[in-house]
Order: C-alpha cells, then sequence, then structure tokens
C-alpha cells in the first residue's frame, strides 16, 4: 500500500483530505464552578444551529466545524466558534480541560432543555436515560471529537489500481475498516502524545477518588497519569464491548445485538475510541449498510488545556499522519487485539508518563519502546512519500523520550504549583481575552473584508449557515432552512435593486433626486471636459469648495478646501477627480462636521464623526515619519481587513497640506496636530467617533428620507452639521453610499461598538 501511494499521488494530494471538528466545553462562573444558567439564546435552536449547541448538559456547550480540506482550515475555523461562544456568554468562561471544573450533586446538574417538538423530546428523553444510567458527573466530562475521511477522488484511484474485483462500496468500507481497527490497537500512542486530563477535582466522581492521591487542596492524581477521560475515571460503557469490525455487516450485527440484549439503549451508547460515520448519522446502522461508511470518528482526544481551541494544529497535522500510517500498517491474525488494545489504552491513561508495560500480540513492551518503533516508520512513511513532516515527527518523538513535554505532565506540575481551579481559571481567562482582541476578525478569513468578516461572525452565531462563494469579491450565502441570501461585501443584497445602487453612484443623479425631496444639498457644477476646467474654477476661487468624481467611494479623488483655493489648486483637483471619472463636480463646502448615518430597513442605527487622518508632532518626527509611526498600530491595516485603515500620503494629501503651507517633510511642534486631507473617510486613514446616540432625531429622519428617496434598505447617508446639538442647526446631505462598511460602526475608535449585522440579518429575514 505504501509503495503504491507513492506511484498514485503527490504530497499535495496525500496531505488533504475532509476535515471537521467537535469540542465540547462547560461553561463555568469566575469561581470555576459549574455556570447553572440556560445555554444563550442568541445561540437559537439547538437542534438546528449547526455550530454551536449543547451536548448532554444546558451548561455543556459543544462547538461544530464544517468539513475542509485542510488541518489548517478546520483549525482556524473552530478558533472563530471559540472568539464567537466565549463573547457571547456574559461573564463565564469555557473551562479547558475535559475533566469537569468544581461540579455540583448530579440533582443540581442541568440536563439540556429543548422546545417543544417531536426530536426534542427525544433529545431530551435520551439524556435523561443516560443520567439515570451513569450519574450526571461522568457526563459533564468533555473532549474533542476528529472527523476525517479521505477525498472521494483519493479512494477511487486506489479502488481503480487495485487487482482484485470487488464492488466499490465494498473496498471503501474495509479501507476505513481497517483503518478503525488499526487506530484501536494503537490509540494509546495518540493517548500518550495528545492525552491532557491528568487531575480531577475534589467534586468528581467519589468512586473514582477513592483510588487516587490528593495533591493541593482541590484536586486528585496518581504518578503517571495522562488521561482519566480516556481511563477507570471516565465516561465508558458499565460493561467491555467488542464490536466486530470485519465488515460493515457484522459491525451492524454485533450493535443491534448490543441493543437487544439491553446492554445499551441505542448504537449512541457505544462509546469506542472510533466510529465509522454514515450519510444519514440520525439512522446509521441503516445508512451504513445502505451507503456505506462516509468518514470515521476518532473520540479518544482530550481537550488541549494549552491551546484555546482545545487542540493544538501540530496534533491536527499528526492525526492526519498518523492515518494514513493506519491505512499502509500490514494488520496481523492475533485474535485477542480488542482487548489487548482496551488494556493498553487503560495502563497509558492512568500511568503512560511511567514508561509502563504494554502487551502486543500475547507478550509485555514497554511504552516507550514500541511508541519509539511506531514513530520510526511513521517517520519511513514520510520519508518514503516526501510529505517534509520529519519535524512534526521528531517533536512527538520527544514528547516520547521526555515526558515533562507532555500536556499531561505540564498541566499537572502547573496545577500542583497554583491549583486546580485557579489554573484552569488562569488559562480560560487568558483565551477569553484572546477572543476580545480577535472580536473584529474572524480567523480564516483575514484576507475578506471586515465587514464581510463580521457578518459572517453573526450568521454563525445565530445558526445560519455560510458559503464563501468568491473570496476575492466578499461574495457569501447565507442560508436556514430553505431560505438562501445572496451577498456582496456585507451590505449588496437582494433587498436593493440596481436601479438604487446606480442612482447611489452617480453623485449627479443623487443630488437632483434629494433636491426633488426637499433635502438640502450643496450647489455646485458639473466639469464634463478639460474645456471647461477654466470656466468653471472661476466661479469659486478662493471660495470654500470640494472637488470629486460624479461616481466615487470611498473618498477617492476628493479634494476638499474649506477656507478655498487658487484657480491652480482647483485646477489640480480635478485633474486629480478626471483620474478616477470622465465628470468631475466642483461644489460649494458645506460647513460644520461630516457625520455618516447608516440606515437601515428605514432606522438608522449607527451615527459616526469621523476625524480627518491626522498626526500629533513630538517636535522630532517629521509629518511623513509621524504617519508611518501610526500606522504600525495594529487596529490599522490595508483593504478593509482591520477597523481602521492605514493613513496613505498621496496628491490630495500633499495638495491639502500646501493649503497650510506644509510638506510631507515638514514637523510639527511637539503636541500639535496635522490634518492630512478634508475628507474624512475611514477609508483614507481617518478615526471613527460613534455619536448615534448624541444626535437629535430630526437629523435621524432626514436621513431615513434621503435613503426612501432612492429606496435604498441599506444606504449610507453623509451629512454635515454646524451644531449636531442644535435642531435648528444647519444640514446639507452631501453623498449616499450604496456599500457603506459596517466595521466602522461595529468597532469605532471612540465610542459605543454596534452590532450592526445582525440588522442586516434581520433585514435579510433571518432575524425576528
Amino acid at each position: 500500500m505504501l509503495r503504491q501511494l507513492k506511484t498514485l499521488f503527490i504530497k499535495e494530494e496525500l496531505l488533504s483530505g475532509d476535515f471537521g471538528i467537535e469540542r465540547e466545553s462547560l461553561r463555568t462562573t469566575a469561581q470555576g464552578t459549574l455556570a447553572l444558567t440556560n445555554h444563550p439564546e442568541v445561540f437559537g435552536d439547538k437542534l438546528t444551529n449547526p455550530y454551536i449547541t449543547t451536548d448532554f448538559s444546558e451548561s455543556q456547550v459543544e462547538l461544530i466545524t464544517p468539513t475542509f480540506k485542510t488541518t489548517k482550515e478546520v483549525y482556524d475555523f473552530l478558533n472563530g466558534l471559540y472568539d464567537i461562544t466565549a463573547l457571547e456568554i456574559g461573564d463565564e468562561y469555557l473551562w479547558p480541560q475535559s475533566m469537569p471544573c468544581d461540579i455540583p450533586e448530579d440533582e443540581h446538574i442541568p440536563i439540556a432543555k429543548y422546545k417543544n417538538c417531536r426530536e426534542c423530546e427525544k433529545a431530551r428523553l435520551y439524556r435523561e436515560e443516560l443520567f439515570k444510567k451513569y450519574g450526571g458527573k461522568k457526563q459533564l466530562i468533555s473532549g474533542i471529537h476528529f472527523n476525517f475521511s479521505f477525498e472521494e477522488s483519493f479512494i477511487l484511484r486506489l479502488y481503480n489500481a487495485q487487482s482484485e474485483e470487488k464492488d466499490y462500496k465494498l473496498y471503501k468500507n474495509q479501507l476505513y475498516l481497517k483503518i478503525v481497527r488499526n487506530y484501536l490497537r494503537y490509540r494509546w500512542l495518540m493517548i500518550y502524545l495528545i492525552g491532557g486530563a491528568p487531575i480531577v477535582h475534589d467534586t468528581y466522581n467519589k468512586e473514582c477518588k477513592k483510588k487516587l492521591q490528593k495533591i493541593g487542596e482541590d484536586s486528585y492524581t496518581n504518578l503517571g497519569a495522562i488521561s482519566y477521560r480516556n481511563g477507570e475515571c471516565g465516561y465508558q460503557n458499565q460493561v467491555d464491548l467488542f464490536p466486530d469490525y470485519t465488515s460493515i455487516t457484522t459491525y451492524v450485527k454485533s450493535i443491534e445485538d448490543f441493543v437487544k440484549q439491553e446492554t445499551i439503549q441505542s448504537y449512541k451508547e457505544l462509546y469506542t475510541q472510533i466510529r465509522p460515520k454514515a450519510k444519514d448519522n440520525e439512522n446509521l446502522l441503516e445508512s451504513l449498510e445502505e451507503e456505506g461508511i462516509r468518514y470515521i470518528e476518532i473520540r479518544s482526544i482530550d481537550i488541549n488545556p494549552f491551546d484555546k481551541t482545545g487542540i493544538a494544529l501540530e496534533d491536527l497535522e499528526f492525526l492526519h499522519l498518523f492515518m494514513l500510517y493506519l491505512l499502509t500498517k500490514e494488520e496481523t491474525a492475533y485474535e485477542k487485539w480488542q482487548e489487548e488494545a482496551l488494556f493498553n489504552q487503560r495502563q497509558i491513561a492512568k500511568e503512560g508518563l511511567q514508561n509502563v508495560k504494554l502487551k502486543r500480540e500475547g507478550e509485555t513492551i514497554k511504552s516507550v519502546e514500541w511508541a519509539k518503533t511506531l514513530l520510526n516508520e511513521i517517520q519511513v512513511l514520510n520519508e518514503i512519500l516526501g510529505l517534509g513532516k520529519e519535524a512534526l515527527v521528531l517533536q512527538m518523538l520527544e514528547r516520547v523520550m521526555q515526558p515533562e513535554k507532555t500536556y499531561a505532565y505540564r498541566l499537572l506540575k502547573r496545577v500542583e504549583k497554583e491549583g486546580y481551579l485557579q489554573t484552569h481559571l488562569a488559562l480560560a481567562k487568558e483565551y477569553k481575552k484572546s477572543a476580545y482582541a480577535n472580536r473584529y476578525k474572524l480567523q480564516g478569513y483575514e484576507d475578506m473584508e471586515l465587514s464581510t468578516q463580521i457578518l459572517m461572525k453573526e450568521a454563525i452565531k445565530r445558526g445560519i449557515k455560510v458559503e464563501v462563494l468568491d473570496r476575492a469579491d466578499n461574495f457569501i450565502t447565507l442560508s436556514k432552512k430553505n431560505h438562501i441570501e445572496y451577498v456582496k461585501q456585507a451590505t449588496k443584497t437582494s433587498k436593493d435593486s440596481y436601479m438604487t445602487m446606480l442612482m447611489m453612484e452617480n453623485k449627479v443623479v443623487t443630488k437632483k433626486v434629494l433636491e426633488r425631496q426637499n433635502i438640502c444639498v450643496p450647489k455646485g457644477v458639473e466639469v464634463t471636459s478639460k474645456v471647461q476646467i477654466s470656466l468653471a474654477t472661476k466661479e469659486f476661487v478662493n471660495k470654500p469648495a470640494v472637488v470629486k468624481p460624479k461616481s466615487t467611494n470611498f473618498g477617492t479623488g476628493i479634494s476638499i478646501f474649506p477656507e478655498g483655493a487658487s484657480e491652480g489648486d482647483l485646477i489640480d483637483a480635478l485633474h486629480i477627480g478626471f483620474e478616477h471619472d470622465n465628470t468631475v463636480l466642483i461644489e460649494e463646502f458645506a460647513k460644520g462636521k461630516e457625520y455618516r448615518f447608516l440606515v437601515i430597513d428605514d432606522q438608522v442605527v449607527g451615527i459616526l464623526h469621523r476625524v480627518p487622518a491626522n498626526v500629533k508632532g513630538d517636535g522630532i518626527h517629521s509629518i511623513r515619519e509621524l504617519v508611518a509611526l501610526k500606522n504600525q498600530d495594529s487596529l490599522r491595516g490595508k483593504g478593509y481587513k482591520t477597523p481602521l485603515e492605514k493613513i496613505q500620503l498621496d496628491e490630495s494629501s500633499s495638495l491639502f497640506l500646501k493649503q497650510a503651507g506644509l510638506t510631507f517633510e515638514s514637523v510639527p511642534q511637539k503636541d500639535e496636530v496635522v490634518y492630512l486631507r478634508e475628507n474624512s473617510n475611514i477609508s483614507t486613514g481617518g478615526d471613527s467617533m460613534d455619536y448615534t446616540d448624541k444626535i437629535p432625531q430630526c437629523f435621524k429622519q432626514i436621513a431615513v428620507q434621503a435613503a426612501q428617496a432612492v429606496s435604498a434598505k441599506i444606504c449610507g447617508v453623509d451629512m454635515m452639521l454646524e451644531d449636531y446639538r442644535d435642531e435648528n442647526t444647519p444640514y446639507s446631505v452631501i453623498e449616499l453610499n450604496f456599500n457603506p462598511a459596517i466595521h466602522i460602526h461595529c468597532f469605532p475608535y471612540k465610542g459605543e461598538e454596534r452590532n450592526i449585522a445582525q440588522h442586516i440579518l434581520k433585514v435579510l429575514g433571518f432575524v425576528d
């Protein structure tokens, strides 16, 4: 098989697949006790949210990723799910370990609650039966489920290359069943390498604690422990069960027999370390027989306390490498392999850090010796296939040779020093702080516009499926049941017509439409050819004026002269405008400050005052140098992927500075604020200030009327106000925007952060 893989596939094909992760976690209070609050309503129906739901308990969150083609993509998405969840649970935290926090007695552990429906009743009844049979405390153990399959084309090519005549479904089933059997044989190695549950809290199961020794005032362990979740203190069937993995038929029959014998109540109660999964997992056994294995689910993975997601990227990469190894590893005919495998699992889980004796086909072998053999074989596979994972295998070998590098050992030592609850709370708080720092972005999608990332996060949070159609164009679909919406750049939706967009894009048309609705707009002239330049400028020489292309966005090509300008400067500004459009407008400069009103579905949902790009002098650095220093802020970036944009020094800013007798090389005095342009667009490096609750209602109504004038459901209205506090102050609507950025309202430079994405989802019909 190994040689066949080398012949048939290149490195990139071998390192691809379909990867998914399910991660469970308890919600805890700031004191480390189990949170008894309800699952947050914003996540919606537990049975229909495909990303964020509950497991056994109302207090137990489950994060579920879609499938991705690489381990990096699935890891990033899980990071994003963690961030979304951590920020929606108030002052609670996600417990960063498989074994529970400070938990109450069984009668106080809340079983997951469901709405009134047939499926809801089944889900609740199933959990109640488990509660009676196993108790509540063991049900709170949390873990990672790693879902894996090869790409269909990968299996098909292997099938076509084999000489034996057999049905494709049968071939595929046998391929996955071989991996399942081998994983069970060698699962002890993965438990050693990535196990991270070597301690239990004082409030955990009393029978378990009797066999352990107390360390500190709140925790118990035994010498060499790696994973109580995978050991005798973990969640397991009341009797040892060994399904027949020879074929799908024998596997299904053995499970049906367990149910008939009332050892388990359904296939869901078979707590094996790995499961074959089907297309329809609600009817697993029937679907397996009819359609075969679709993917495999690895269930022996502890939550890694030292990674926010619960599993490190390098461990995911090694798991994939391990799958390839299990595919190529020859099997033996030893009959008691399942019993031995279970014994080895329990030995490693209980005292694996002590180089314990394991069983290998009836003989004993030290765990370190066997682990070295297996890892050497994996290294050979890596070299033959040219996968480039030498460093990864060596990293795993280091954990074998130096147990102090394992997660279990590291956690044990930290708990000995800081205590069980304090250790895990410190990690949980660190991860929540990280989630807050990432609140404006969706990990794995940072190349997309920030407004699109924000909308995607809000949709995911609410259980609305998100699919990226074109990353470069920020084109996505949102769907829930049979409701599908296509969205481009967060605010271009089916709710606004093409004509509405064209009207807002054309500044001349916008002004005329608004004037007909008796909305104040600046007076001005259109310049359509260079012959008219000299004639057009005469009326505005030495008068406050604005020069802008007819069809512009994000403030490009605009020059503003609040104190007036010479004929030469106006001509230069017109030339800049002609670089962006064939028609340029010269308008009177509207006095006051500019405010962006964001109107969604006839409601003002956010108002910003945008301060033009500026620097503060220190008496040492030039304007150019000060801009470079300010641009180092992590919140500033390019391409609308961060809350603020980097300041750009261009012709417009040079011309603006010229009016004040300055150049890019001028050195401002200490604490002197120098503005680099008059227009205050965030896209040109401006700073955003939230004014939503400060602006009088009368101006909000004018903004709504302006949006209604062009029949816009989503619209940015730019308005000049001389004194925003005075309802009678002069105003002027200077522009309408058909693609207003929402991130500037969600994450302003100063002021309240607004959840604009929920308003977009509401106008799209996804939120009531």
